[in-house]
C-alpha cells in the first residue's frame, strides 16, 4: 500500500490552536491530574490506546498530549452540530461502527507509516458507565500491519455528567495517565487462528490500561487482588 497521507496546512493550523484552548478550559473547569508523560516516546508513529467513557477522553488527550495525533471518531460525530465543526477543525479520521471500511484501514495505516501517533479508543464505543467494555481486535490489527507500538492511557472522571459538574462550579477532577509503550511480535498463522492472536493482544494492551485505572474502572478487564 502506497503511502499518500498528509495533514493540510489548515489542520495544522487548527492543532495549533485548539489544544491550547481546550487545555485552558479544562484547567478552569476542572482539576486536571496528568501522570506518565515521560512514557510517551519521543518521535515516531504509535498508538495511543484509552479507555471511552464519554465525549470527553479525546479531547483531554488532544488537550495534553505533547504532540498533536491523528484521532480516530465515530462518525455520527461528523452530524452533530459543534461537535462535527471540531472534528473537522481538527482532521479527525471518521469510522463507521459495525462496518467493514477498507479506507479508514488504509487511511490509519498510511498515518502510523507516515511517522504519527493515532489515538484509538480498542473498545470502539461508549461505555457510558466507568466500567471498560471487550476491545475490538482493531488495535492490534494496525499494531501489527504498521509495525508499531501501543500506548495505554487511562483516563479517569471523565464520565457523562462531567461537563454538568463543572458548569455548576464543582470543578469535577478529571485525569489522564499514560502508562509505558507496549509491542508485540509480528502475529503469524491465517484465518482463525491470527484473529484470536489479535484479539488476545487487544485485550492485553486493555489490560494495562486497566492497571492504569480504579478498580470501579476496570470492568470486564478487572484486575486480580
Amino acid at each position: 500500500m502506497k503511502n499518500n497521507y498528509a495533514v493540510p496546512f489548515r489542520v495544522h493550523l487548527a492543532r495549533a490552536i485548539l489544544p491550547a484552548v481546550f487545555r485552558g478550559v479544562f484547567h478552569i473547569v476542572s482539576r486536571v491530574v496528568i501522570t506518565g508523560l515521560e512514557n510517551v516516546p519521543e518521535s515516531g508513529a504509535y498508538l495511543i490506546a484509552i479507555n471511552h467513557i464519554s465525549l470527553f477522553e479525546a479531547p483531554l488527550v488532544v488537550s495534553f498530549w505533547p504532540v498533536a495525533p491523528e484521532v480516530v471518531g465515530a462518525a455520527v460525530v461528523w452530524d452533530r452540530p459543534g461537535q462535527s465543526i471540531l472534528a473537522r477543525l481538527y482532521g479527525g479520521i471518521p469510522v463507521h461502527r459495525g462496518k467493514f471500511d477498507r479506507r479508514l484501514i488504509d487511511t490509519t495505516i498510511a498515518a502510523l507509516r507516515s511517522g504519527l501517533p493515532l489515538l484509538i479508543a480498542p473498545e470502539g464505543r461508549r461505555s457510558h458507565i466507568p466500567g471498560m467494555q471487550s476491545a475490538h481486535p482493531g488495535v492490534a490489527y494496525l499494531m501489527d500491519k504498521a509495525g508499531v507500538p501501543v500506548v495505554p492511557v487511562g483516563i479517569v472522571g471523565s464520565t457523562d455528567d462531567f461537563l454538568k459538574r463543572a458548569l455548576r462550579g464543582e470543578r469535577p477532577t478529571i485525569e489522564m495517565h499514560v502508562g509505558p509503550p507496549i509491542t508485540f511480535p509480528p502475529v503469524k498463522g491465517r484465518g482463525t487462528a491470527r484473529r484470536e492472536t489479535r484479539q488476545r493482544n487487544a485485550d492485553v494492551v486493555m489490560a494495562h490500561i486497566a492497571a492504569l485505572l480504579p478498580p470501579e474502572y476496570q470492568g470486564v478487564y478487572q484486575l486480580e487482588e
